[in-house]
C-alpha cells in the first residue's frame, strides 16, 4: 500500500520523527564536545587573568605553562577560586588569587557587573600593598563594537588603570571611572570611554562593588 504523503497524519508523524532525530544528534554532538568546550573556557579564563597581570599574546600551551607558574604561590586556594563563577561571586563567595610575577607577589581580584547591553566582568591585578593597581583586563557579553566593547578591545584604555590607588585613607573605595571632565583625582580616577557612558558607569560600579567586598581579603593576604 502506497503511503499518502499528503495525509496530515503522515506529515505530523514525519515532522515529529525528524525533530527527535535532530534533537538526538544535537545532544550527541554537545555531549561529545563538552569536555573540549570546558577546556577552552578554562583556558580563556586563564588568559584573562594573565592579561590582568600584563602577560599577553601567548600561545595556548605557553598560557597554560605561565598560568601554572604565576599561580604556584598559592596553588590550592587559587584552584578553588578558579572554580568560582559570577553566580558564586554574586552569592557572596568572593576570592582573591595570589600570584608571583617576576619574584613579586600580586593579587588578582575578579569583578562582575552590568554594562549597557549585558554582563561585563574583569580581573584587576593588585600590588602586594593591596592598594595599587598592577594591571587590568575587562571583558563583556554584548557591548557595542567601537564604543563599549573597547573595555575589552582597547589595551590603551585598560593600561590607564595601572598605578591607580584603590582605597582612600578611610578605607572607602577610591578607584572609579568618570567622564574626563569629572576626573578630579588622577591618582584613583580613570576617564571613561568616549561615547560609552553607560558601559563606563558599569565598569565603575563593578569596581566599587568588587573592591568593597574584597577589601578584607586583600588586607589579610
Amino acid at each position: 500500500m502506497k503511503l499518502n504523503t499528503n495525509n496530515n497524519a503522515y506529515i505530523i508523524g514525519y515532522s515529529c520523527l525528524m525533530v527527535v532525530i535532530v534533537a538526538f544528534l544535537l545532544a550527541f554532538v554537545s555531549s561529545s564536545l563538552k569536555e573540549r568546550q570546558e577546556v577552552n573556557v578554562a583556558l580563556d579564563k586563564q588568559k584573562q587573568i594573565l592579561a590582568a597581570l600584563n602577560i599577553r599574546n601567548l600561545s595556548d600551551s605557553e598560557s597554560e605553562a605561565k598560568y601554572k607558574e604565576v599561580m604556584s604561590a598559592n596553588a590550592e586556594e587559587n584552584a578553588k577560586a578558579f572554580a568560582m563563577n559570577s553566580a558564586d561571586y554574586k552569592a557572596g563567595k568572593y576570592c582573591v588569587y595570589t600570584c608571583m610575577v617576576n619574584g613579586e607577589k600580586k593579587y588578582v581580584v575578579p569583578v562582575y557587573g552590568m554594562g549597557l547591553w549585558g554582563s561585563i566582568w574583569g580581573y584587576i591585578a593588585v600590588n602586594e600593598d593591596g592598594n595599587t593597581v598592577f594591571g587590568a583586563y575587562f571583558n563583556h557579553e554584548s557591548e557595542t563594537a567601537g564604543l563599549g566593547a573597547d573595555i575589552k578591545d582597547s589595551k590603551v584604555w585598560q593600561d590607564k588603570f595601572i598605578g591607580k590607588k584603590i582605597y582612600n585613607a578611610d578605607g572607602t573605595v577610591a578607584l572609579k571611572v568618570l567622564k574626563s571632565s569629572e576626573v578630579k583625582n588622577a591618582d584613583s580616577e580613570v576617564d571613561g570611554i568616549t561615547g560609552a557612558t553607560l558601559t563606563s558607569n558599569g565598569v565603575s560600579e563593578m569596581l566599587q562593588d568588587g573592591f568593597k567586598k574584597t577589601k578584607t581579603l586583600l588586607s589579610h593576604e
